[in-house]
């Protein structure tokens, strides 16, 4: 595993639209896998998006789903399985599944939005956190507002978190904007990140207006890319790493990692 201890930085202060690979760039590669991330790195991805489990002995993995089921050569659940056996499934038959610490390691230049999926990734996060010192390369989120609760007393101090679904439901409803800020503000969340049917103008309108960026999953059809990035989101989770780079190029909105 690597150490990482680094500058300090502000996981969104690079320049916007912000560009995600999904799940490290699902479409070119198999999702989560070590050559998903080498080809969006390789191509200029400064953000890269994951997933976190833990097995039962506590080691985060950069995986989506619950089980290894669907993905691997092997099933069961991560979280009721020892490192040494969950080492041992591949994705596809071919890609061992890395590790978050690894991953956070190979690239100490890119930040990472890190979705925690299960309960019991949130204590091994605030180790990999507290290890690494990559508190500012990274923003959690997660589907359960308890997780990312969970996550907040976990952790000696702040980190970039997306809005939690009840944050989304809110603005989503017509919630005042100045009514939720300083809440939201004193929760350390400075995005939401949102389906694509919910993006709408008064979403981002009412999002902005509380000081929070937008970013828009899972977009892979370069038309919606182009009306998303008119509505004015601040940035876009996709499978397809290629197809997202040239929309942003041909409008002079790509920003390459390093570049600035």
């Amino acid at each position: 595993m690597f150490c990482i201890l680094g500058a300090v930085r502000d996981f969104l202060d690079l320049p916007r639209p912000h560009a995600f690979a999904h799940r490290g760039g699902a479409a070119h590669q198999a999702e989560n896998s070590w050559p998903a991330f080498e080809h969006a790195i390789a191509l200029g991805y400064s953000y890269l998006e994951t997933d976190a489990h833990a097995t039962a002995d506590g080691v985060l993995v950069a995986f989506h789903d619950r089980t290894l089921d669907r993905l691997t050569d092997r099933p069961g659940r991560i979280s009721e399985l020892p490192y040494r056996e969950v080492k041992a499934a591949l994705i596809g038959g071919t890609e061992p599944i890395p590790l978050l610490e690894d991953l956070l390691g190979a690239w100490p230049d890119a930040r990472f939005n890190i979705d925690v999926k299960d309960e019991p990734a949130v204590q091994p996060l605030a180790g990999l956190l507290g290890r690494t010192g990559a508190w500012d390369r990274v923003c959690i989120t997660s589907f359960s507002a308890r997780r990312l609760s969970a996550v907040r007393r976990a952790l000696p101090r702040p980190v970039c978190m997306s809005t939690s679904p009840l944050g989304a439901a809110a603005l989503r409803l017509g919630a005042p904007p100045r009514a939720i800020a300083a809440r939201l503000h004193r929760l350390s969340v400075r995005c939401t990140q949102i389906p694509i049917r919910v993006a709408t103008e008064p979403y981002v309108g009412r999002a902005h207006a509380a000081g929070l960026q937008v970013h828009v999953w899972t977009v892979n059809d370069r038309e919606v890319m182009g009306r998303l990035l008119d509505m004015g989101v601040d940035g876009i989770m996709t499978d397809e790493t290629e197809a997202l780079r040239e929309v942003l190029t041909a409008r002079g909105q790509w920003h390459p990692r390093g570049a600035g």
